[in-house]
C-alpha cells in the first residue's frame, strides 16, 4: 500500500513534531512560544506534509504583508529530504499566497544552502540582494530571493503545472497525495 500524504494546517496538536524537525533541521528556530503565536497570528499561514498516520514529513510557513507572501521557514525531516516534499510544501504556500491574492513572494536562505536555493529557483525565485551576517549563531550570510508575479493569470497555470509535476515524483517514490 502507498503511503498516503496530504498538505494540511499545522495545529497546537503538531507542535512537538513540529519542534523535531526545527531542531533536526534548523537548530531550533523558534521556541514553542514562537510557534504558537504563528498559529495564532492571522497573517501567518503554518502547514504540513502529513502522512494518513498522522506523522509529519515537513512543513513550512509564510506570513502574509500586504501584497507579499514572506516564507519564513522551510523544513523536512532529515531522512525524507530529497523526495519532492520541501518542493510539495514551498508549492502549498505559493498555492496559499495565490488564493489570498498575494502579489510576490520573498524569503531568506543560507548562501550556502545551495539545495534550497535551487529548488526556491525552481518556482521562479531570483537572488535580489544579501544580508551580511544575517544568521546570529553562525554569522552566515542570507540571500535574499523574490518571485514576482504571484497575482498574474498565468501563475495558476504555473501552480496546476508544478503540482502535476510534484504527484509524479511523489508517485515514484511509492507515496500518494490525497
Amino acid at each position: 500500500m502507498q503511503l498516503q500524504i496530504k498538505l494540511v494546517e499545522i495545529t497546537i496538536a503538531d507542535l512537538p513534531q513540529i519542534q523535531v524537525i526545527d531542531q533536526a533541521c534548523l537548530g531550533g528556530f523558534w521556541s514553542l512560544e514562537g510557534y504558537l503565536q504563528e498559529i495564532e497570528r492571522p497573517n501567518s499561514y503554518l502547514i504540513s506534509v502529513m502522512s494518513r498516520e498522522k506523522v509529519i514529513l515537513g512543513f513550512g510557513c509564510l506570513w502574509a504583508i500586504l501584497e507579499e507572501a514572506h516564507i519564513t521557514m522551510l523544513a523536512v525531516r532529515p531522512e525524507y529530504q530529497r523526495q519532492g516534499l520541501g518542493k510539495y510544501v514551498v508549492w502549498g504556500l505559493l498555492e496559499k499566497a495565490w488564493s489570498q491574492g498575494l502579489e510576490w513572494a520573498t524569503l531568506e536562505v543560507r548562501a550556502s544552502n545551495l539545495a534550497a536555493i535551487a529548488l526556491y529557483e525552481k518556482f521562479g525565485f531570483t537572488v535580489i540582494g544579501k544580508r551580511p551576517k544575517y544568521y546570529e549563531i553562525t554569522q552566515e550570510d542570507a540571500l535574499v530571493m523574490w518571485r514576482k508575479g504571484l497575482h498574474y493569470p498565468e501563475f495558476k497555470d504555473s501552480l496546476q503545472a508544478w503540482h502535476q509535476e510534484i504527484r509524479e515524483v511523489i508517485t515514484l517514490r511509492g507515496w500518494e497525495i490525497v
